[in-house]
């Protein structure tokens, strides 16, 4: 294998064959690839993009370095839900445990905060002794136990793919379709799935901001987990504001179990329940009034809070946050901040939000940076709401009168008020399948 004749192939637009990729894959894996020969292919891609099928063999490449789980024996179907990420998006702490609750095996991989997005791993560390490092074997074995395992990528999953995407992230190579695709799909199949439920993000928030390009993400995964014997299904949701109220990661732990209560935000339950009844549909569920009943059931009987308690006993956490949030970290300094002047709230714009989470320590700027899981915001403001001068409007959460500070000049850029009319994105605005695209069906 002549790896410069490679790179120069792909540099000039031209195709790389699937085997040229597993050769690839496997030297990088091996530590026979240097950095810099990767990191040139990594930019050729960006640059000049991969076909379905020279996608379909780098995501081969990258499943082939490592080992999958196999929950053939179990009996019951295995599906998980994977979101490309936003602010204010606990949906992952309610629904996980949800659809535990409702008979599906759920082996929820994810993943840390990247950029102005949050992380459900550090959400579900802020959890007091909640443990996100579970080996394979521990994974299926709880898996088996419960029905659901809240886990990161482990050392044995594509470890490839996570020494390229630590590559991809120091060389301006993150955004490119084939690449996050393969990324994604290379730790979802490997989780022996027999079905997968994508929340694919769109407007100002979302980590692709441009339309087109999040539904092509969307199509692509779709295809190459029908290529793997996958059924896969994308729901396009809304990024234009932040999902829910809480932003930050004790305070959406917190909002999450508000949620597995019946008690959280309106939109919140909305994307989780259009989610979740999904998950049923491809769980063999053929009615999708009835998916929606066995939801909102299992979270007003109770039974998914119990899932949830299960789940964090398990993984070595305190259960009784679920009955008593109270027992989350707390934040040092709270203020109310209240709005300037009267009129429509125009927009509550997510990456301020989400940067100055971060900003206040509540995200990462270097790899060894610790989490500070107290800090955020509670944001009431919603798009289109009418206001009155000195109306409260959000509460800011910091370790100190500094964080405070910095968090009341980032909503003075986030929350815009105005005259006139504000026009945020439908929370649901299609549905994508091998099929195409439609709008949401009624449920």
């Amino acid at each position: 294998m002549f790896v410069p004749g490679l790179i120069e192939r792909k540099r000039d637009g031209g195709v790389l064959a699937s085997g040229e990729f597993r050769e690839l894959m496997d030297a990088y894996a091996a530590g026979a690839l240097p950095d810099y020969q990767m990191a040139a292919l990594l930019m050729a891609i960006f640059l000049k993009g991969l076909t379905r099928e020279e996608t379909a063999a780098l995501l081969d490449g990258m499943m082939a370095s490592g080992s999958r789980l196999d929950f053939s024996s179990l009996g019951r179907p295995v599906i998980d839900k994977h979101s490309t990420g936003g602010v204010g998006d606990k949906v992952s702490l309610i629904l996980a445990p949800l659809a535990a609750a409702c008979g599906i095996a759920v082996p929820m991989m994810s993943g840390r905060g990247l950029g102005h997005t949050g992380g459900t791993l550090d959400k579900l560390e802020s959890i007091p002794g909640f443990r996100t490092n579970l080996s394979l074997k521990e994974t299926q074995a709880q898996i088996e136990r419960i029905g659901c395992a809240m886990i990161g990528q482990t050392p044995e999953i594509a470890p490839v793919d996570k020494k390229i995407y630590a590559l991809r992230d120091v060389t301006a190579t993150v955004e490119c379709v084939p690449l996050i695709a393969a990324s994604i799909m290379s730790k979802k199949l490997a989780e022996g799935l027999t079905g997968l439920v994508l929340d694919v993000k769109q407007g100002s928030g979302a980590f692709i901001t441009d339309p087109e390009r999040s539904l092509l993400l969307a199509r692509t995964m779709i295809e190459l987990g029908a290529d793997h014997g996958c059924p896969t299904v994308a729901l396009l949701t809304a990024m234009d504001r932040p999902l829910g109220r809480a932003c930050g990661n004790a305070l959406e732990a917190e909002e999450a179990i508000m949620g597995l209560r019946s008690e959280g935000p309106e939109d919140l339950h909305e994307v989780t329940i259009a989610l979740g009844i999904e998950m049923l549909i491809l769980a063999g569920e053929k009615d999708r009034a009835k998916a929606r009943k066995r939801l909102e059931d299992a979270l007003k009987s109770g039974k998914a809070a119990e899932a949830f308690q299960k789940i964090i006993e398990a993984q070595g956490g305190n259960p009784a946050c679920v009955d008593d949030p109270s027992l989350l970290p707390q934040a040092e300094e709270v203020e109310v901040y209240y709005a300037r002047k009267a009129g429509t709230v125009l927009r509550v714009e997510p990456r301020a939000i989400g940067r100055a989470v971060v900003e206040m320590g509540g995200g990462r700027r270097k790899v060894e940076d610790v989490v500070d899981p107290t800090v955020g915001f509670v944001i009431t403001a919603r798009p289109g709401q009418q206001v009155h001068a000195s109306e409260p409007l959000a509460s800011i959460f910091a370790k100190d009168p500094a964080g405070i500070e910095l968090g009341r000049r980032a909503l003075d850029a986030a929350i815009e008020i105005g005259a006139g009319k504000a026009a945020p994105l439908p929370l649901v605005a299609a549905r994508v399948t091998a099929k195409g695209v439609e709008k949401p069906a009624a449920s």
